[in-house]
């Protein structure tokens, strides 16, 4: 079997968000990436949180020389990516490109050999508990905490919101100290309107320098917090470790981190208390298995964060120190634009498929559509 054909698409569908009476018009991008084979077997890829259009054009720079290659050589093209992409360690979006190329070739291989990726990564659950994103800034008080009881009374037992938004990138123009007053009061608000029996985490993403984000920290500690994701700005592994310290929430971060040693730092410095590397953003399957191998090294759980829970529920059900996906309610939308077949949460849980791959289908017509649509995107 050889590869015949790598192409990338930009995708931006228009989506509506319905948890609320008030319906809320929002777009998602992300990069597609389809690769074909000889053989007529064909795998597909997805990356997303950086510009979508300059991702697809740097597969399209690579896609060539990956022709005629071997695509269950899975280890050997992600080699060759990375010296030809970024040779001297650079992250962002090298990285992205390489891990939605990286997952079309693992949904080329679990096709192949008939088995879904998450078998292939080892098997250790036929099922992934969920948490679910919700609690975006664009909601005042009153919608956060009715869509919290919203998502409650569909079945979610683990909710998660943000807090931080923009802080430091808006701090000339912003007072970052009466932001955080009013994200504690909504973090508040949150706990008062789902109870004692549902588990909250905090995103910051990456929004905060040490001193606010342990001032966000001590904040929210009252309302039970399962963890706070991403506070401090660059994932700083020797502040990350320094908030550890200070505060009895667990903390987590690496959603967007491009290579493993970024990973092995965090470890080393005791920063965190789950790794969560995203096979979308962090290199692929091939890359996010030697981080979760890493992690379990030291003891240390991972969690899915940055979204895409479709691919990412292969890691966390393939290994066995897999804890929770990341059901980021515009990123499960944006995958119901194009794919098929894509299973549906009960009760906090998501089953995984039997299909061989990643095991959903690419739906050409929906997708069609929206790249015929000015502003849904570019064709590779």
């Amino acid at each position: 079997m050889k590869i015949a054909r790598v192409s990338a698409y930009s995708v931006n569908p228009r989506l509506t968000l319905d948890i609320l009476p008030k319906k809320l018009e929002t777009t998602q991008g992300f990069t597609l990436v389809e690769i074909e084979t000889d053989t007529g077997i064909t795998g597909v890829g997805i990356t997303g949180i950086t510009d979508t259009n300059v991702v697809a054009r740097v597969v399209e720079r690579v896609g060539p020389g990956l022709k005629d290659m071997d695509p269950m050589m899975i280890e050997q093209i992600w080699d060759k990516l990375y010296w030809q992409l970024s040779p001297r360690g650079q992250t962002g979006v090298a990285q992205h490109a390489m891990a939605a190329i990286d997952i079309a070739l693992w949904d080329i291989k679990g096709k192949a050999l008939n088995e879904p990726i998450w078998r292939l990564l080892g098997g250790a659950r036929s099922k992934v508990p969920l948490y679910v994103t919700f609690g975006f800034h664009f909601y005042d008080r009153d919608e956060l905490t009715d869509a919290a009881r919203a998502w409650v009374k569909r079945g979610f037992k683990r909710v998660k919101m943000t807090v931080a938004d923009g802080a430091l990138r808006n701090r000339d123009s912003k007072s970052i100290t009466d932001q955080l007053k009013e994200d504690a009061r909504r973090v508040k608000a949150v706990r008062d309107a789902v109870g004692d029996d549902i588990e909250i985490y905090v995103d910051a993403n990456c929004n905060l320098d040490h001193y606010h984000a342990l001032k966000i920290a001590r904040a929210i500690e009252p309302y039970d917090i399962s963890f706070l994701e991403e506070p401090i700005t660059q994932n700083d592994a020797r502040q990350m470790a320094d908030l550890r310290r200070q505060v009895p929430i667990p903390l987590a971060c690496g959603q967007n981190e491009g290579l493993a040693f970024r990973f092995r730092d965090l470890l080393v410095n005791q920063a965190i208390d789950f790794v969560q590397p995203n096979v979308c953003i962090t290199g692929g399957f091939t890359q996010a298995q030697k981080i979760v191998g890493m992690a379990s090294a030291f003891n240390v759980p991972f969690a899915n964060g940055g979204g895409w829970p479709y691919e990412n529920m292969h890691l966390v059900a393939g290994a066995a120190n897999g804890t929770l996906v990341e059901f980021h309610y515009m990123a499960t939308e944006a995958c119901k634009s194009i794919f098929d077949g894509l299973p549906e949460p009960k009760d906090g849980f998501m089953q995984m498929p039997d299909k061989p791959g990643l095991g959903f289908t690419l739906n050409r017509d929906r997708l069609k559509e929206i790249l015929d649509n000015p502003a849904g995107g570019r064709r590779g």
